[in-house]
């Protein structure tokens, strides 16, 4: 572990990526610990300009713009790492299994992934929003399901290469179940690959919950968000740019710095020719 975080340092871009995502981080953890203002207050002074009540001017509402933009990435990071982190488990278990137990099993695996690519992601969130309603729950329930597809077909990948090795072959002539298997020996070895997959879900994750609070599917107001503040500071861009400016910045931001970060990962691990074609 140790040399592939001195293997990771000596990329600048990954280190770069790395700063990039924990200032994010911080920046989402501090926020409330540093600001003194209430991101939902009004302070009856709509759409002003920076100075020295509202250092980055108030929005359509009033409300300050700088505590807002601090506070906008708490949801969306949030709902992206929990369905990364489903997507990648899930996936990544389902994945393993079909390779390790083929025939009809792998067959069902191999179909839904092929359903789900088809389905426009907006068009899977719809029906989600409109038969369970608009909550963080649902998001990450629907985040994790079209995410998911992309680690199934990575990780049974992975799974077909492992099932050749010698230690799988040893432990299916000792007789041991298809979930010992899965657990013991296949999981442990594409940990690797699935740390970066689950890099690469958050990733996308968060670029999908953006979007989709963009077209009011995602978070709803009143709680501050980046995509929901692009959508929102639409009306002002002629007179106030910095509303979509800056929330686009820190998304697009936080996105590159995942990217560099997962880059530099795949490296250390060697795992490029492990992503391609996922």
């Amino acid at each position: 572990m140790l040399a592939s975080l001195i293997r990771l340092s000596s990329r600048p871009l990954a280190v770069f990526g790395v700063v990039l995502v924990l200032a994010h981080v911080a920046m989402a953890v501090l926020a409330p610990v540093v600001l003194s203002v209430n991101p939902l207050s009004i302070l009856d002074m709509p759409l002003q300009p920076p100075g020295p009540e509202a250092l980055l001017g108030t929005d359509e509402l009033g409300r300050d713009f700088l505590t807002r933009l601090l506070y906008g990435g708490r949801t969306a990071i949030s709902v992206a790492l929990l369905a990364g982190g489903i997507a990648t488990l899930g996936g990544g278990l389902l994945g393993l299994a079909a390779a390790r137990v083929g025939g009809w099993f792998d067959d069902v695996v191999s179909r839904f992934t092929e359903v789900q690519l088809s389905v426009p992601p907006i068009l899977t969130v719809s029906l989600f929003v409109a038969a369970l309603g608009q909550s963080t729950a649902v998001l990450v329930a629907v985040s994790a399901i079209i995410l998911s597809t992309g680690v199934i077909r990575t990780a049974r990948a992975q799974g077909l290469n492992l099932m050749q090795s010698g230690y799988v072959k040893a432990a299916i002539l000792r007789g041991e179940s298809g979930l010992s298997i899965v657990l013991r020996e296949l999981l442990p070895n594409a940990a690797e690959l699935l740390a970066v997959e689950f890099a690469l879900r958050a990733s996308s994750a968060f670029l999908l919950v953006s979007a989709l609070s963009f077209l009011g599917l995602g978070i709803s107001a009143p709680t501050p968000d980046w995509g929901l503040m692009v959508s929102e500071g639409l009306s002002s861009l002629r007179y106030q740019p910095w509303l979509v400016v800056m929330p686009a910045l820190m998304i697009s931001s936080l996105v590159v710095g995942i990217n560099f970060a997962t880059e530099g990962l795949s490296e250390v691990f060697g795992l490029e020719a492990a992503r391609g074609g996922a």
